[in-house]
């Protein structure tokens, strides 16, 4: 089956065959021509990790099976396509939730392994392979291995972050974390620049597990790296009651939007009413877990908001000791190349080290950032990435479109120990593209 499967992005544009794999214990296909195999979930990663143009994708979405559930002990086994909506569907009634999750439940088991995803609360928890206990992997010359810390633990962490070029994962079992209910206590700050950021964060890491910032990614000048604070817990009333897991989306986007609805001066104005919602500098409320943790779920196809050619997203991490004035740079250099930002979440990473050699982990502030994809934003992101270089910092994989091989092997320098442990019939276009020099 010959089709067009894209990345949330929608750039670079692919094709493929397209395989759908719906049961486990059935062996892989064989490769057809020099780019080989790659799975496929939902296809929620922003760049190229999750294309493989020429080659053939194995569709893993029919993998979606729960295999079992301790629901005294939190620990949870299913296959690889099975998304993180349907896994909270089934536990949090029963008052357990996510250890570890992204911006969108529309994820699946194994695209969190593969990206080793992140989530608000980093900062103390880490990223979601931390909390995977074992995997079984099917590699390409027919064995099928169970991996874990004891049993093949160099496969087990290169799979974590391996971003699903270690072969195809069956099946994963991790651990949750308990809950009461199905609400989160939320409170929301105001701030007026990046220095109030920082001193924020570092104020409330102690206190609150989840932590995130939305930002004006077109303000400037005493304004630069101004936006909303919140900061997030479980609420822990048993009285509540309510472990509905809810619905994610609700509407959706039937077609794109031009391409000019999205330019900087309406850009600058959504930025405006949204920084000046709040009324007042603080406010507190008990929200549902999912406007807390998806608030873009609720809008289906939302990626049509920057039109046929789609957008690039751009994640960068610098230390926390080099954090602020890189970030001022960055964002400088952004307010003054007239590329408007429509979506910015910055939050602080925690020291908790990553399990794979491609982690994007350490101690430092991220930064995500939207753009419309267009030729002289591809210019500005790699502009961007070499202040972060400079820096000493890196960017997301899982999230890059045109990160240079240079860039990513001083960004990951163990990125050979996936190499050795790749599967030989597995490639992206994104490990084409970074190990190109090699």
């Amino acid at each position: 089956m010959s089709t067009v499967y894209q990345s949330w992005g929608r750039y670079p544009k692919a094709d493929h065959e397209v395989i759908p794999i719906y049961w486990r214990g059935n062996c892989l296909p064989p490769t057809k021509g020099p780019n080989g195999l790659l799975c496929y979930g939902l296809g929620r990663s922003y760049g190229d990790c999750c294309l493989n143009d020429g080659g053939r994708l194995l569709a893993t979405r029919g993998l979606n099976r729960f295999i079992r559930f301790d629901a005294e002990n939190g620990v949870l086994g299913c296959e690889s396509g099975v998304s993180l909506d349907e896994v909270l569907r089934l536990t949090v009634p029963k008052g357990w939730f996510l250890p570890v999750t992204p911006g969108t439940s529309f994820v699946t088991i194994g695209g969190a392994i593969a990206n080793d995803v992140h989530g608000k609360n980093h900062h103390k928890a880490g990223a979601f392979g931390n909390f995977v206990d074992r995997l079984c992997l099917l590699r390409s010359d027919g064995s099928r291995l169970i991996c874990s810390e004891d049993s093949n633990p160099a496969l087990f962490r290169a799979t974590i972050g391996g971003l699903g070029l270690t072969g195809l994962i069956e099946w994963a079992e991790f651990r949750l974390t308990p809950i009461c209910n199905a609400y989160v206590d939320v409170e929301t700050i105001r701030f007026g620049d990046l220095s109030e950021f920082i001193a924020l964060s570092r104020e409330n890491e102690a206190g609150f597990d989840y932590l995130v910032a939305w930002i004006d990614g077109t303000a400037s000048g005493r304004s630069l790296g101004r936006g909303l604070f919140l900061c997030g817990n479980h609420n822990s009333d048993p009285g509540r009651g309510s472990h509905d897991s809810g619905s994610a989306s609700r509407i959706s986007l039937p077609v794109d939007l031009p391409s000019f609805v999205l330019n900087p001066l309406t850009v600058r104005a959504f930025n405006e009413l949204y920084y000046r919602k709040q009324i007042r500098r603080e406010s507190r409320a008990v929200a549902h877990f999912r406007p807390f943790f998806y608030p873009l779920d609720a809008i289906g196809n939302w990626n049509r908001l920057y039109g046929s050619r789609g957008l690039l997203q751009w994640q960068c991490l610098v230390p926390l000791d080099a954090g602020i004035e890189v970030l001022r740079e960055i964002l400088s250099q952004i307010s003054g190349s007239g590329i408007a930002s429509f979506l910015g979440v910055m939050k602080t990473m925690g020291s908790v080290p990553s399990r794979g050699p491609i982690a994007f982990s350490g101690r430092g502030v991220t930064l995500a950032l939207d753009f419309q994809m267009k030729d002289n934003a591809l210019v500005l992101l790699r502009k961007l990435s070499d202040i972060v270089a400079e820096a000493g910092g890196r960017i997301y994989a899982a999230k890059d479109a045109c990160m240079t091989p240079e860039h990513f092997q001083t960004f990951y320098p163990r990125w050979r120990e996936l190499e050795t442990a790749r599967d030989p019939a597995f490639s992206s276009n994104l490990w084409r593209r970074v190990t190109s020099n090699s």
